[in-house]
């Protein structure tokens, strides 16, 4: 069996690497062989149909790779009279998957920014987070990938990320710690360049919590 799984791990970095997507009949012969592997029969009455849900679950949890970034913040709007202060989304809910074990981290990001002249609508917001948080991923990069996508495509005065979250893989497995949150934040910017702006983006995260 582990010849197996060695096969068709060799087939997707193949098939990755020269941008060849397996085939939906090819991906639940692979949850088969999974399933087979951890000590079920893929055969029994109650797995039958488990290679094409988890196929078709694989569709939504990782979303993220069909969208792109730059068409979700591609509309902004003008009429915003004088403002030119901070803009922040608090509380942004996701769920991710550790790309080490493939296992869910779940947690919620902050995202402020400055705008320049125009802003984006708000809900484009929480969707920059779910289009990168819809894929393999550490909460690291994450952070990284929201930030760059906003400073880039919208060209700001700053950007503020913050994102908090508890990893399954250390809940479920290894060291197995329930509760424990990781916190990652990043800021470019004016965020960056001073100081009181970040105080005053932890401060807005603090202060208005109920």
């Amino acid at each position: 069996m582990d010849a197996v799984l060695e096969t068709l791990m060799r087939s997707a970095r193949n098939e990755a690497a020269t941008g060849n997507r397996p085939s939906r009949e090819e991906a639940e012969a692979a949850v088969r062989t999974l399933i087979a592997w951890a000590g079920d029969d893929p055969s029994r009455e109650g797995l039958l149909d488990t290679p094409k849900r988890v196929v078709r679950a694989y569709e939504e949890l990782y979303s993220g790779y069909s969208a792109q970034a730059a068409a979700t913040l591609d509309r902004t709007f003008g009429e915003i009279g004088n403002f030119d202060d901070m803009v922040l989304v608090r509380d942004i809910e996701f769920h991710s998957h550790c790309e080490h074990h493939m296992v869910p981290f779940v947690g919620k990001a902050h995202v402020a920014y400055f705008p320049v002249e125009r802003v984006v609508g708000l809900s484009k917001i929480a969707r920059i987070v779910d289009i990168f948080a819809r894929r393999l991923q550490t909460q690291e990069h994450l952070t990284s990938q929201i930030i760059t996508a906003m400073d880039e495509i919208l060209k700001p005065r700053g950007v503020a990320v913050l994102i908090e979250a508890e990893h399954m893989c250390m809940a479920m497995r290894g060291v197995r710690k329930q509760g424990a949150s990781t916190v990652t934040s990043q800021f470019t910017g004016v965020f960056r360049d001073d100081p009181q702006e970040q105080v005053r983006f932890m401060s807005l995260l603090r202060g208005m919590r109920p």
